[in-house]
């Protein structure tokens, strides 16, 4: 009932129930009420190609309505978007560039959204290939073994992380165990998001 009173309360000042402060042992009852406006959200300002980088007075309008909402807010502009998926892989870099752009507008909202969410990227690597899974942020090494097959979570031994900077940097897995940055970790690990991971389990 407390909870209820606490959500009436913003609604009735014409808020959404995200806005109620909720103590953080009630969080998980809280959203066990299953009402609309607690749900996450992630508010998308699409301006005009000169603000892209910056926003303009409307999208600041945006992102102030967001944060009094306790919601995310992100800034991106459609039309370079569009220009982006239609140039080759080579030629992405040089355009951004010629914009003052770091990166994509839709890697930032892909960004913004697992935040939202709660998600977080671990990477298997092979010679073959390399895949992206997703995991709820705070899972351990068990969990993220699951994610790939029940039988890794169950039969569980350990997994071999390397951070993501530190892969790219040394050049992969040879590289990061000769610098001493790969890493066995139990059952306890969090995982990180970025880590690239190798799991040891028993069939």
């Amino acid at each position: 009932m407390a909870l209820m009173d606490a959500a009436l309360a913003v609604l009735n000042a014409g808020k959404p129930a995200r806005t109620a402060e909720i103590p953080a042992t009630e969080e998980k009852a809280f959203r066990a009420l299953n009402l609309l406006t607690a749900k996450p959200v992630l508010y998308v300002a699409n301006v005009e190609e000169a603000s892209a980088g910056t926003g303009n007075a409307l999208s600041a309008r945006v992102e102030a309505m967001a944060k009094a909402e306790h919601a995310g807010c992100v800034v991106i502009s459609a039309a370079i978007e569009a220009e982006i998926a239609q140039l080759p892989d080579g030629e992405q870099r040089d355009f951004l560039d010629s914009l003052g752009l770091e990166e994509p507008g839709l890697d930032r909202l892909i960004r913004a959204g697992y935040a939202l969410l709660g998600l977080v990227t671990f990477f298997t690597v092979g010679p073959k290939e390399a895949r992206a899974w997703t995991v709820t942020d705070g899972a351990k090494a068990p969990q993220a073994a699951g994610a790939i097959h029940t039988d890794f979570e169950r039969g569980f031994i350990r997994a071999q992380t390397i951070r993501f900077d530190d892969f790219v940097a040394l050049a992969g897995e040879a590289g990061a165990k000769e610098a001493g940055k790969a890493r066995d970790e139990g059952k306890d690990y969090v995982v990180q998001d970025g880590d690239v991971m190798l799991f040891k389990f028993n069939v």
